[in-house]
């Protein structure tokens, strides 16, 4: 019963979107073009959008329709391990979605309009290839204010930070999406062994994001060996719109890929 109403919607969407000029006809995934926005939005700034109590409030079944049919339906024995902050028109989510078919992600973007492509790019990949991209989603929310409304302690395996907005002036840095408060927080919700993925073709952003991280008790770098021998590392620079921009103007990139530790004194106690 379940499959006939799943193939209905399916046919329903499909019929919607040769109607819809936002979609392609010969792809079914959604131009970009009408969805253009800023390239970055203030994250201090009070937007108006629906936010969990807590994790255990998460719906997943809004975004993980085919694994949890209904919000009765999470046990919790599975859950989000992948965090993209800032997932802009998510490059790295749909890459990262086939990577790791069996872990369920998640991309955190401010901006509406990118947020909406991003859901109608999975809705269209998912259309076009049954029983994939069922494991990857995106949320509009502000990822500097609510990442412990999303995730409970140790939760997430990974965490992304590929080309967040400079903020070039110094009054401005404390918009920066990596820093000392905030690595607490994402300390907080990555397991132990988790790791952070931090990318920008900023030089002085790129030093400012591996200070902090390597001035933190609870991060510590991989070594060359971890980073060539992890399939995600070369991701960073190519999957996202932003660094494939970067590459075809023969830019530089900067990258920090960091490890969550356990503090001595918790190790000793």
């Amino acid at each position: 019963m379940r499959s006939r109403i799943n193939i209905s919607l399916q046919r329903g969407i499909m019929l919607q979107n040769k109607a819809n000029p936002t979609i392609s006809k010969s792809t079914g995934l959604p131009r970009k073009r009408f969805y253009r926005a800023r390239a970055h939005s203030n994250p201090l700034s009070d937007s108006h959008f629906p936010v969990p109590l807590s994790p255990s409030h998460v719906d997943y079944s809004l975004h993980y329709p085919q694994l949890f049919p209904s919000s009765d339906c999470s046990d919790g024995s599975k859950k989000i391990e992948f965090a993209d902050i800032g997932c802009g028109f998510g490059g790295l989510l749909i890459s990262l979605s086939t990577l790791f078919p069996e872990t369920l992600m998640i991309g955190m973007e401010l901006r509406d309009k990118v947020t909406e492509y991003v859901k109608e790019r999975i809705l269209g990949l998912r259309l076009a290839n049954p029983g994939q991209f069922q494991n990857v989603s995106v949320v509009r929310t502000n990822s500097m204010k609510y990442i412990p409304n999303y995730f409970e302690k140790g939760q997430l395996s990974k965490m992304f930070f590929l080309f967040p907005d400079p903020h070039f002036k110094e009054k401005n840095h404390r918009r920066r999406v990596i820093s000392p408060h905030l690595l607490d927080e994402y300390a907080y919700v990555l397991k132990v062994g988790g790791i952070i993925y931090t990318i920008t073709d900023v030089e002085e952003l790129g030093e400012w994001m591996k200070s902090c991280l390597q001035n933190h008790p609870m991060f510590e770098p991989l070594s060359e060996m971890e980073l060539d021998a992890d399939p995600v590392v070369k991701l960073l620079s190519t999957a996202t719109e932003e660094g494939q921009k970067v590459a075809r103007n023969g830019g530089q990139t900067f990258q920090a890929v960091y490890r969550r530790i356990t503090l001595a004194s918790q190790e000793n106690s």
